[in-house]
């Protein structure tokens, strides 16, 4: 569960994706996966405080983010492909099984990559998106389709691009409503906007209709905690309900008051103590 030497980059599909990999070198590994519209600055906060726990954290910055790894077109940000990624990273570490943490869309690709490979997965913690198949159901039974309006806009080519870039106000508007500080709105502009990583960002959201049908049924055989916060405006509380569903382990609902979408920033302290939990059950 430990490696000898620090990782700051790893090759994958002709790609070079940039990794922060800070903490104890022996300490225990846990891998962060962060969400749009973020790259894994977002998880400095909680990774500081798992660092006093005795973890080492390995956080890259994704397909799409990371400016030697932005390939053309929705295709390369297919499921398949982000999976992908996570198993090269822990191959790269040379130290698996590790523990495995994801929030917004990195949720999404540590649940695929915890169905698909548990052999590599100690635990798994996810943070606000569900799993697929109870994502779609909360779709179907509560107002989830309404809260993921923006979803289908952001399918239509260049245009969302455009449209930020020339009123970029509007965007940091609706990230304010969602929760987000003005420290967090600033480090979007720099990071995706000016940062290059928008159509990058937006591309995992036009291959989600690229997801093939068993990853609706995909079960999870690890220990999992499921992280949601009653101040989500982009996820139903249904849909966490639904998430427990689909894993065929020890698993655990943690539901987080007054705390928006931004959970690695805002809740850092009680989810750092989730991960830490979570970690040390499936031990």
């Amino acid at each position: 569960m430990t490696a000898s030497r620090r990782v700051d980059s790893f090759d994958h599909d002709g790609l070079t994706f940039d990794v922060r990999d800070t903490g104890p070198l022996d300490g225990t590994v846990v891998v962060l996966l962060h969400g749009f519209p973020q790259t894994g600055a977002s998880w400095a906060e909680t990774a500081a405080l798992l660092h006093e726990r005795g973890y080492r954290t390995i956080v890259p910055d994704q397909r799409g983010y990371s400016p030697r790894a932005r390939p053309r077109g929705r295709f390369a940000y297919r499921s398949s492909r982000l999976v992908a990624d996570t198993v090269a990273l822990i191959h790269a570490i040379g130290a698996g099984p590790v523990h495995l943490a994801g929030h917004d869309w990195g949720a999404n690709a540590a649940w695929s990559t915890a169905a698909q490979r548990p052999d590599l997965i100690r635990s798994l913690t996810t943070v606000s998106v569900p799993h697929a198949g109870a994502f779609l159901r909360a779709m179907l039974t509560s107002d989830q389709l309404i809260r993921s309006y923006y979803m289908f806009l952001f399918q239509i080519p260049w245009l969302p691009e455009l449209v930020i870039r020339r009123g970029p106000r509007a965007l940091e508007r609706t990230l304010a409503g969602t929760g987000m500080t003005a420290a967090q709105i600033d480090q979007v502009r720099r990071d995706i906007i000016l940062g290059g990583a928008l159509t990058g960002g937006l591309n995992w959201y036009r291959a989600m209709l690229l997801q093939p049908p068993a990853a609706l049924r995909a079960r999870v055989t690890v220990p999992t905690t499921h992280v949601w916060s009653d101040g989500d405006t982009a996820l139903s509380r249904r849909s966490a309900e639904l998430a427990g569903q689909y894993v065929d382990a020890g698993y655990r609902l943690e539901i987080l008051t007054g705390v928006s979408h931004w959970v690695p920033e805002e809740a850092a302290t009680a989810l750092a103590a989730i991960i830490d939990r979570t970690a040390t059950d499936a031990t």
